[in-house]
């Protein structure tokens, strides 16, 4: 089998390669599927009986459905203070507009966007649902995600690579250290550093009289054990550590691919849109082309396709995720 995604230590990159390769091989012209919905859900359905193993492939897209909506109502009780102060809009902005900010104001605005993005459960219970469909049955999700969503939703850790990081981890701005840390401890107390208040379930709000500091104590900047300055555990450029962690789930991934080659496989992906298209899009494809006895199936909203080179082998259901879900329960 082809080894999308190894354990060396540049299979990422390898899994980008050949993601890339894979699709310039394509008729791009692209298709949504054979059927009506109804017959394509119908088809999923059976799928999900039926198939051997299945392979979730999430995006963003996911978890927007889930309620982490990085805008609107719920940027704006949060942030509104930030977005009066720089101009922005929506907490993904944020996080490159406040990298010019003094460290106290930088993270402020990160203590916020980890608490809110990943140590809350979602408002919705997709993740819950999607669990449900898969109870009983060999399968293995590599996401994109970094809001640790799956495992607060009760998916075993050990099927789950998570391949772009985790908001709850720093890593040192040395690239030489390799290792991550938790943040958890020291969100909780920028959090209360900050003014928010806990509920009575326990969930930090912004309080009555309304006002929040933008700024934590110097002496809450984070920093690793070992002194050093740290930045978010998020892969923007070469300098994303791949701890033991990462390394030991994307072993087990390509494991997972290798003891189901060419047998009846789901590749399921959910949400993934047109940012990180070599991580899952573009393999799941090729994996589908190269497997006569696989599935491919597209949940996405205003994006559900699939080269016609694998139309027969494809479902496509254009809408909401959550919607969607309710669909095939």
């Amino acid at each position: 089998m082809k080894n999308y995604y190894n354990n060396q230590p540049n299979g990422y990159l390898e899994s980008i390669q050949k993601g890339l390769l894979a699709v310039r091989s394509y008729d791009l012209r692209m298709s949504h599927g054979i059927g009506s919905r109804d017959e394509q859900i119908a088809r999923l359905k059976n799928e999900l009986e039926t198939a051997d193993a299945i392979v979730v492939g999430a995006g963003a897209g996911l978890s927007t459905a889930a309620g982490f909506t990085y805008a609107g109502d719920r940027f704006k009780r949060y942030f509104s203070d930030f977005e009066e102060a720089f101009g922005f809009h929506d907490m993904y902005t944020g996080g490159f507009v406040v990298m010019n900010a003094e460290p106290e104001v930088l993270w402020a605005y990160w203590a916020r966007h980890i608490y809110f993005n990943r140590y809350l459960p979602a408002p919705k219970p997709v993740y819950s649902q999607l669990l449900q469909l898969l109870d009983g049955k060999d399968y293995f999700v590599i996401t994109t995600n970094v809001d640790h969503q799956f495992q607060r939703a009760g998916f075993d850790k050990k099927r789950l690579f998570y391949t772009q990081g985790d908001y709850g981890l720093f890593q040192s701005v040395d690239p030489k250290v390799r290792e991550t840390f938790d943040n958890e401890a020291w969100t909780m107390r920028a959090m209360e550093a900050q003014g928010f208040v806990r509920d009575e379930a326990g969930i930090f709000q912004v309080p009555g009289n309304g006002t929040v500091s933008m700024q934590l104590p110097t002496e809450l900047i984070p920093t690793a054990p070992n002194g050093d300055p740290v930045t978010m555990n998020l892969r923007s450029d070469d300098t994303f550590v791949e701890d033991a962690g990462w390394r030991k789930a994307s072993a087990a991934y390509s494991d997972f691919l290798r003891r189901h080659d060419n047998l009846h496989v789901l590749y399921l992906e959910i949400g993934v849109g047109a940012n990180t298209p070599v991580i899952i899009k573009y393999p799941f494809w090729q994996m589908t082309r190269d497997n006569r006895q696989a599935t491919y199936a597209c949940l996405n909203y205003g994006e559900a396709y699939c080269p016609r080179e694998i139309e027969k082998q494809a479902i496509c259901l254009d809408g909401d995720t959550a919607e969607v879900l309710d669909e095939i329960q």
